[in-house]
């Protein structure tokens, strides 16, 4: 088995345990804040995929959302290292733990493999509407089976876009100020509470943008490989190329990057 029809086989399983803890009783924990919540399902989720992939490539290292980097295959917190391990696999079990803790769909399972910094594939698995995406560098980008791309607008007053609400003060303080600068501008602002949901509704054509503060790798690095093989771009809020450790991320089309980023590049998170 290739190493994209593990990724998508594992986000199902995840996926499928997930979905079957939604009625269940479960224990719910605060981290950083009351905004950013865990639960005792992102933990079971993600020792899931992590003993899969430990099981199939042992030689793998692994970051998830609920690890540190001292767990993650000796990578030890130091970024630099993270560009020269062969292959890391960077897992959210639960993007939208918060939509999953009180039912509302759009939580997902995102898991990215990248090969000495570069990422080179992404799956995002929606339990909810039971949608699986994939891209793998080179291939171009899928839901379900059939091909995405992103939106072939030209202006933001056509496209809808997307953003979301970060647990750090002032990372949710600047995105409330680009809702003030950007509201006006397009057909719609939605803010669906998973980040890997909006890159990939962007990769897809539902949303034509969209920009978020303060996010972490895990966040973003399936839904990045998505936006890139559909034909998008992502930069930073100034404008700078994708890194992999990139906190502030506007992703679009690529139409309409630059009317995004003149709305941005004033804001300070």
């Amino acid at each position: 088995m290739n190493h994209l029809d593990f990724a998508k086989r594992i986000a199902l399983d995840a996926g499928a345990l997930i979905k079957s803890k939604l009625d269940a009783p479960y224990v719910t924990n605060e981290k950083s804040s009351s905004f950013d919540l865990v639960t005792e399902v992102d933990r079971a989720a993600e020792q899931l995929i992590r003993q899969r992939i430990t099981e199939q490539y042992p030689g793998h290292a692994f970051l998830g959302e609920e690890e540190s980097f001292e767990e993650a295959g000796g990578i030890g917190g130091e970024l630099d290292k993270v560009y020269r391990v062969p292959f890391l696999w960077i897992v959210d079990p639960i993007d939208g733990t918060s939509n999953f803790v009180h039912q509302i769909p759009g939580f997902t399972v995102s898991i990215a493999l990248a090969c000495r910094g570069e990422l080179v594939l992404g799956v995002i698995y929606d339990p909810s509407s039971g949608d699986l995406y994939w891209a793998e560098k080179g291939t171009g980008a899928y839901v379900n089976g059939s091909p995405i791309t992103v939106s072939d607008a030209n202006r933001l007053e056509q496209l809808m876009i997307g953003t979301g609400f970060p647990t750090d003060e002032g990372a949710r303080a600047a995105v409330v100020e680009c809702l003030g600068k950007l509201s006006p501008k397009c057909r719609s602002i939605r803010s669906m509470g998973s980040a890997a949901l909006q890159l990939a509704y962007v990769a897809s054509g539902k949303l034509g943008a969209y920009w978020e503060y303060g996010l972490s790798v895990w966040d973003t690095a399936a839904g990045i490989v998505l936006i890139q093989e559909a034909g998008g771009t992502v930069t930073d809020a100034a404008g700078q190329p994708f890194r992999l450790f990139m906190k502030n991320i506007v992703a679009s089309n690529g139409r309409v990057q630059e009317q995004m980023l003149d709305h941005m590049k004033l804001v300070e998170a």
